[in-house]
């Protein structure tokens, strides 16, 4: 692959499994502030439209129907909430050490507002508020969890600042 065929491709949107969608709405929309973009619906199993085949692939045949809403950040990303009805309605153990996805990091310039919410709203503060570099950038860090028990994580400044070498110096 030569070197200008490789580019950092955007993030379009992340799918996250809720035993209760109706409530898992109401606290992204209410507590993230993110754009309902298609309320809950229930898709049924079936192989005449292209949606029904396709969950179909991705699902395999072991289920008939279940529930599904679209949201969005205000930078677009897509928030894919889905709801089984014969799933694990408790979120996994919190295990970083083995593969796969973690956790999901959002953004808020007032971490301490925004977790006031998400306690409000049942959700828990997993760890102390912590600073990136205390004496030198105002980077700030915490990992939370919703009301189902789904880890994310809030910063206080985008990626890049918070990572890139001499980034918002004093």
């Amino acid at each position: 692959m030569k070197k200008q065929d490789n580019y950092p491709r955007s993030f379009s949107h992340i799918g996250i499994t809720v035993p209760d969608i109706h409530k898992a709405v109401e606290f992204y929309s209410e507590v993230m502030g993110w754009y309902i973009i298609m309320k809950p619906s229930k898709v049924k199993k079936e192989k005449e439209t292209a949606i029904g085949q396709m969950c179909i692939d991705v699902f395999g045949d072991d289920w008939e129907e279940f529930e599904i809403a679209h949201l969005a950040t205000s930078d677009g990303i897509g928030i894919e909430l889905f709801s089984f009805p014969h799933g694990v309605k408790e979120a996994p153990a919190f295990n970083p050490f083995n593969t796969g996805l973690f956790h999901f990091c959002v953004q808020d310039p007032n971490i301490e507002e925004l977790i006031d919410k998400i306690l409000a709203h049942g959700g828990k503060q997993r760890m102390p508020i912590r600073e990136y570099y205390p004496k030198d950038k105002p980077f700030k860090m915490c990992y939370v969890e919703d009301p189902f028990g789904i880890v994310f994580e809030i910063y206080t400044h985008s990626y890049e600042l918070t990572y890139s070498s001499g980034a918002y110096s004093e």
